[in-house]
């Protein structure tokens, strides 16, 4: 039988949400995985050290049994040297979101590059800056034309480390060869799914995120990025859980759950195209590199054994709910 072993594997991209939610899915990722960075877009949002705290320990308390560490952010605002100097023990980053461009980031920056004083403190304390990179232009085009933004920062803050979250698109692919102080990441399911498998037939809601699946050549060049083990490129599955109740209806949630599959689907998409070898730096080591980190070790077994993929993990609908997959994890040590 086929197996492989991945080393304190990081998902660097997570939406944990909260109260019962949290309890849902947060061992779902701390099962399979050595860290994970936390997304803190919730309402209200992780702005301050005491709402961080706070978050920090319901984490901490949800993955309770498991060997995880979570690497917590902050919800980017008008931030003072003070407020980071103080935040940046107990943070992995500052999570930049565009006003309203998705779930809960209507608080987010109106004017990015006005606050060039929070990114002049950042760069001095060596704080990383994640980056939700979209405007609010047509939906295809959003991301494409925020790289212009990722350039504006990159130029004037060389030694700000900036991630460009979720990245969709060949453009965002080809500034991390452009920029040293670019990294990006990037979901399992944008390097699977184009638009088509979202919107070609029947309208698929359990595909539907932000940013929306591109097109074949946009999800063929992040594809190449993952399978070669490009070393400015990290999994950031963007695992976005939302009761199923709010993703089959009218303004369905943009989200996609996969948690519990992240690391089969990797193992099965990587061994298709002969690529199993590299998949050890996507899910861990390139990560480990650029954020300077020492996870915990964990030992992860996947052996070429079939898994079918639950229809719900209790309110939330999983990618492929329902599909067989040819990977399944087999041993965690």
């Amino acid at each position: 039988m086929m197996e492989i072993t991945l080393q304190s594997p990081l998902d660097m991209h997570i939406h944990f949400r909260q109260d019962e939610m949290l309890k849902v899915v947060a061992p779902l990722s701390a099962q399979h995985f050595a860290g994970g960075v936390i997304m803190p877009n919730l309402l209200p949002p992780v702005d301050n050290l005491d709402r961080l705290h706070w978050y920090t320990s319901e984490v901490q308390q949800a993955c309770v049994g498991h060997t995880f560490d979570p690497y917590m952010t902050l919800f980017f605002r008008d931030y003072t040297a003070q407020d980071l100097e103080l935040a940046k023990p107990h943070i992995i980053g500052i999570k930049l979101y565009p006003a309203g461009a998705t779930t809960n980031s209507d608080g987010g920056v109106q004017e990015i590059m006005s606050m060039a004083h929070v990114f002049d403190a950042m760069q001095e304390l060596d704080i990383p800056l994640l980056v939700h990179g979209e405007t609010h232009g047509f939906v295809m085009d959003r991301e494409d034309e925020f790289c212009e933004v990722y350039r504006a920062l990159a130029t004037r803050w060389p030694r700000l480390r900036i991630t460009m979250e979720h990245i969709t698109t060949q453009k965002a692919v080809g500034l991390l060869d452009e920029f040293e102080n670019l990294r990006a990441t990037v979901t399992p399911h944008h390097l699977i799914i184009t638009l088509d498998d979202l919107a070609g037939g029947m309208l698929q809601p359990h595909l539907f995120c932000k940013p929306i699946a591109k097109r074949p050549e946009d999800r063929d060049a992040l594809l190449q990025a993952a399978l070669s083990a490009h070393p400015k490129l990290m999994l950031g599955s963007d695992s976005a859980p939302h009761p199923r109740d709010k993703k089959e209806c009218p303004g369905c949630a943009a989200g996609v759950f996969t948690a519990p599959i992240i690391l089969p689907m990797l193992a099965e998409l990587f061994e298709r195209h002969n690529a199993l070898a590299n998949l050890q730096a996507f899910v861990s080591d390139n990560a480990q590199r650029l954020y300077k980190l020492t996870p915990p070790a964990k030992t992860i077994t996947l052996s070429k054994t079939a898994m079918m993929i639950p229809e719900l993990y209790g309110s939330v609908v999983p990618m492929w709910a329902g599909r067989e997959l040819s990977w399944s994890v087999t041993a965690i040590s």
